[in-house]
């Protein structure tokens, strides 16, 4: 199993929203509202790298009102 922190940067306004949204997503395990450079800190999990980063590029990034997104894949 992998592990996956997601950093997502959002338009003003629409964190609720989307934190809401992507925790329906498949192999998010989290997602939380926080304060700082990224809006939403997002946990997720996948049976390989590729399907950790393919739902962050097909799914995460469609929501309208997402800006921007950095992966950090867990090494332990």
């Amino acid at each position: 199993m992998v592990r996956a922190f997601i950093m997502v940067k959002t338009a003003a306004g629409k964190s609720a929203d989307l934190r809401d949204g992507i925790a329906g997503v498949e192999g998010v395990r989290e997602a939380h509202v926080v304060a700082g450079q990224y809006d939403l800190i997002v946990e997720a999990e996948g049976e390989e790298v590729y399907d950790v980063i393919h739902s962050v590029a097909t799914d995460v990034r469609d929501f309208d009102g997402v800006a921007d997104t950095r992966t950090y894949i867990c090494l332990e």
